[in-house]
């Protein structure tokens, strides 16, 4: 299938990562013009999604070099190997999290979403987590549901415009997931399985606006999230 990227721009913060990576090759290899932004110079172009001003600068420098900008991917957030479990409820981590995720996709958003609305189209992909469906994990559980709330916000207020905004929630993330599922756990998935849909939600293809996508299996016992 076409996905009819050719041509197109893509922004993917985080793009130096173990997912963002390959949602770069992936897009690329769909005919994509991919630039990738993080804080590291020698990555691409340098955004630090922690700041409104770099954000705004990084998508201004696409717009300055390229003409436009038709899709946003922010990978960009710690890994939650590096949150402290003994601190799921402490309020500094937890802080500190949703501000290096949830916050850092808004940030990002709010500097593409004029760019986007400006020219009637626009994609704007979040990754946020599985975590965001279940209890057990205050910080990880609220990083990554915050990230879901701000995108079907945004979604919301970007109705009728072009412009689509939606996550996909993974859960394990390893090179080769297993098929088996827990019961309380979500499946697990690759890099290269989320690459796959990403490149379909950032399409023109694609019509899907306001839906946090399980990537792998839902969380196995629960019905909604």
């Amino acid at each position: 299938m076409d996905l009819q990227l050719t041509g197109r721009v893509v922004l993917v913060v985080g793009g130096g990562g173990f997912i963002g990576s390959a949602i770069v090759r992936r897009a690329r290899e769909e005919g994509a013009t991919v630039v990738v932004a993080s804080r590291n110079p020698s990555e691409g172009i340098v955004l630090d999604a922690g700041d409104e001003d770099s954000a705004r600068s990084a998508v201004q420098r696409v717009i300055d070099e390229h003409g436009r900008l038709d899709a946003v991917v922010v990978t960009a957030a710690p890994a939650a190997q590096t949150l402290d479990p003994a601190r799921s409820s402490d309020p500094t981590q937890v802080a500190e999290a949703f501000d290096a995720k949830a916050l850092a996709f808004l940030r990002v958003a709010n500097a593409a979403l004029p760019v986007m609305t400006a020219a009637e189209y626009g994609r704007i992909v979040g990754v946020s987590g599985q975590n965001a469906f279940v209890t057990g994990n205050i910080t990880g559980a609220v990083r990554n549901a915050a990230l879901n709330v701000i995108a079907k916000n945004l979604a919301d207020a970007a109705a009728g415009s072009g412009v689509t905004v939606n996550t996909v929630n993974p859960g394990l993330v390893t090179p080769e997931p297993s098929a088996d599922v827990e019961v309380g756990k979500g499946g697990e998935s690759s890099p290269t399985q989320i690459a796959d849909l990403v490149a379909f939600l950032i399409s023109p293809l694609s019509a899907l606006s306001g839906e946090a996508i399980a990537v792998g299996h839902r969380v196995r016992g629960v019905i909604s999230g």
